[in-house]
């Protein structure tokens, strides 16, 4: 697995983090972002489905 590095504001992390931990819905940082760039990738499909841009593989 790739490794990246990205800035975040610190309000943006503050908000991430309180989804993150024992009591929150993912395990750590990695996981939560993980899971919003599939749903942002996924988003972005079907907004390009409905605009007949998206192509076959």
């Amino acid at each position: 697995m790739s490794k990246i590095s990205v800035e975040v504001p610190d309000e943006l992390l503050a908000d991430l983090d309180a989804h993150v931990g024992e009591d929150g819905k993912f395990v750590n940082r990695s996981e939560a972002i993980r899971a919003s760039v599939r749903k942002m990738l996924d988003v972005l499909d079907e907004i390009d489905e409905r605009h007949g841009r998206l192509q076959d593989d």
